[in-house]
Formats: structure tokens, C-alpha cells, sequence
């Protein structure tokens, strides 16, 4: 029996999330409606119910009625078209698989227009409720707004790139926005998935947990498709690394202690504290790993540029609990959070925040190798005033 090639496994994960996103869509866009009318039917809700139990979805929608009434139809709007985008998003990996250009470019217009009009409902419910009030409190507010702010960045810049003639860099900018819309779908599936794990719990504290991890979990993904779809083994103009290994044994010292000091601030905390680290420390631990060992295997076969993509997401992930910690007083003395809250929403935004901060440098990376090789470039007819004879 064979071994599944590469192919194999991409066309596997695109048959598998494109599921997600079809089969998410209906439960995006019937969401809200028991918040418009009480007892209206909504998708989500009925698959949780008989997955967990009635109660647990009941308990649930009681804590959102009020947060939501004030801002029903922004939230409906944000619903209903994040359902229209979770089928976008397969429709336009089968458009560039089939290199319908066109098609293609019109559905990405639409894709990018219904992004900015879904993330302003979103932007207004966020504006009209206070962190406090949020469902599962302020970490999960703050998580939102983080999500929110990197999902519109991302489109942007992944219009830009493909109007600036960079398509490497579109495509990357494209999966990350779409990794930032995954967090919707997949938090349902934890909010369904890990009752199983923890039972007990309610939706709100189950929320808690997932959030700990979702961002850096949809960074990580982009970063694997990202690489799963480039070939190159070299860049044209890039020499060199932006991560050296001094660069990296810095970024790894710095994380190490902002790491620790994490672990002390969430262990003060009892059981609630040692749930949200192991929430947060079990998928950094599998990142780090996955993206260690893909930097130093494209070295040893030579592949440059995968090496340099990789490392520069090493030394993003080694700073995530840097920028965690760092974010985690402010949060407090701004927001007024209490000490657990605080550092879990550091460590909730933490992973997603530097993986943006990545894709930006590999975007800049490639950008400054395209104007390395304009300059060394001769200027049109140069060459021949240098080589006509003097009278």
C-alpha cells in the first residue's frame, strides 16, 4: 500500500475544511435568530443541544440576551454574512486551483467588500458593550477585537499585494484572513468537543479555555498552507537571513522568561488557572515543535527560502509570550481586569499577534528582494552609452 504523497494530503485538507466552511454556513446565518424572536430555530443551537445537553445551550443563551439586544442587527449582519464568506472561501481556492482568473478576481472583490461589511457589525457590537459584559467576560472582548482588527488587516494587505503584482504574498494574506474567520467555526466545535473533556463546565468557562488558543491555532494553519503551496526553493534577491541564530537564541532566551512568568501568573489561580495554562502552554508546545523541526529539515535539504519563512515564524513564536506578558499589565491598569483576566487575555492574543507580525516581515522580505534585484538591474539603454565609442 502506498504512502499518501504531498498532493494527497492538501487535496485532503482542502476536501476537510471547505467542509467545515459549507456545512458552518447555515448555523453562521440562523445564529441570532432566537435573539430576534425566542424560539426560532437556529442550527447551532439544536446540534449543540444534542450533542451536550439543552441546559447547557439555555445557560448559555441567557448570558448573551442582554449584550446582544442593543446591537442585534449589527450582530445579524456580522452572522449572516460570515456564513456568505465561509462559502466564499472554497469557492475561491477552487477558482485559483483552476486558474479562472476572472471569476476569481470577481468573487475575491466580493469576498473583501462582504469581509468589511461583516467586520463593521462586528466592530459595532464590540464598540456598544462593555469588555465586562462580553459572553465569558473581557479576555474573550479583547480576543474578538484582536481577531477582528487582524481579519480586516489581513484582507487589506491581501488586496494590496495582489494589485502590487505579488501573488506569493496575496495568497498568504488571503489564508490568514480566512484562518482569522476559521476561529468562528471552530470555537463551535470546541463549545461541543470539550464537555467531553472537562464535564461540568459551562459553555461560558468552555469558551474560556478555547480562546486560550484558537488565534495562534488559525495563524498556525495559514502558516502550514502557506508553505504546503509555495515550491520555491529560492527567492530571487534573498540572501541571507533576517533570523540568524544569534537572532534566535535571543528571541528563545526572552521567551523562555516571559513564559515562566505566565505560568506563575495563571498557577496563582487554582484549578481555573492550571486549565487555561494547559489550554494555552499544549498548542504552543505543538507549534513550536512542528515549526522548529520544518526550519531545520529545509535547511539540511537545502530549501532557502522555507528555511527563512520558517525561522522567521520560529522567532515570532519564541516572542509570543514576550509580547503575552508584556500586554498583560496594560490590559490590567487599562481595563481594569483582575489578575487571572489579564494574563490570560496577554496569552489568548499573544500567538495570533506575532504570526501577523511574521507574515508582515516575510511580505517585507520579499519586497525588499524584488527592489534589490530592480537595482541591480542596468537602467534601459545604459548598457549601450556604455559601450559606444568615444569620439
Amino acid at each position: 500500500m502506498r504512502r499518501p504523497t504531498g498532493t494527497t494530503w492538501r487535496r485532503l485538507a482542502v476536501v476537510a475544511v471547505s467542509a467545515v466552511c459549507v456545512g458552518y454556513a447555515p448555523i453562521a446565518m440562523t445564529e441570532l435568530w432566537p435573539y430576534a424572536r425566542p424560539g426560532a430555530p437556529a442550527f447551532g443551537e439544536w446540534i449543540l443541544a444534542h450533542v451536550v445537553s439543552p441546559r447547557y445551550v439555555a445557560d448559555a443563551l441567557a448570558t448573551r440576551i442582554g449584550p446582544y439586544r442593543h446591537s442585534l442587527v449589527p450582530m445579524i449582519v456580522h452572522s449572516v454574512l460570515g456564513g456568505v464568506l465561509m462559502l466564499l472561501g472554497p469557492a475561491q481556492v477552487l477558482t485559483a486551483v483552476r486558474r479562472r482568473v476572472r471569476l476569481h478576481r470577481a468573487l475575491g472583490v466580493l469576498f473583501a467588500v462582504t469581509v468589511y461589511a461583516s467586520m463593521a457589525g462586528a466592530g459595532l457590537y464590540l464598540a456598544r458593550t462593555a469588555p465586562e459584559d462580553a459572553f465569558s467576560g473581557a479576555a474573550f472582548w479583547i480576543v474578538l477585537a484582536t481577531i477582528l482588527v487582524g481579519t480586516v488587516t489581513s484582507v487589506t494587505f491581501g488586496v494590496l499585494s495582489a494589485v502590487g503584482g505579488f501573488p506569493d504574498l496575496h495568497q498568504r494574506w488571503m489564508l490568514l484572513c480566512y484562518g482569522f474567520l476559521l476561529t468562528a467555526p471552530l470555537l463551535r466545535f470546541e463549545w461541543g468537543g470539550l464537555p467531553l473533556l472537562m464535564p461540568g463546565l459551562s459553555m461560558a468557562e468552555i469558551n474560556q479555555v478555547a480562546t486560550m488558543h484558537l488565534g495562534s491555532v488559525v495563524a498556525f494553519g495559514a502558516l502550514i498552507a502557506s508553505r504546503s503551496l509555495d515550491r520555491r526553493r529560492t527567492v530571487a534577491g534573498v540572501s541571507g537571513s533576517w533570523a540568524p541564530v544569534p537572532v534566535l537564541a535571543l528571541a528563545h532566551l526572552a521567551g523562555a522568561a516571559a513564559l515562566a512568568w505566565i505560568a506563575r501568573a495563571l498557577l496563582d489561580h487554582g484549578t481555573q488557572g492550571r486549565r487555561l495554562l494547559l489550554a494555552y502552554l499544549l498548542p504552543y508546545a505543538v507549534t513550536y515543535a512542528v515549526t522548529a523541526s520544518r526550519a531545520r529539515r529545509a535547511g539540511r535539504e537545502g530549501r532557502l527560502w522555507a528555511r527563512e519563512e520558517w525561522r522567521l515564524h520560529w522567532v515570532a513564536l519564541c516572542l509570543a509570550p514576550v509580547l503575552s506578558a508584556g500586554a498583560a499589565p496594560l490590559l490590567e491598569r487599562s481595563l481594569g481586569l483582575d489578575g487571572l483576566t489579564a494574563p490570560a487575555a496577554g496569552a489568548a492574543i499573544g500567538c495570533g499577534m506575532t504570526a501577523f507580525a511574521a507574515t508582515l516581515m516575510v511580505s517585507v522580505r520579499v519586497m525588499y528582494a524584488r527592489e534589490v534585484l530592480k537595482r541591480a538591474l542596468p537602467a534601459p539603454g545604459s548598457a549601450g552609452r556604455l559601450s559606444a565609442p568615444v569620439a
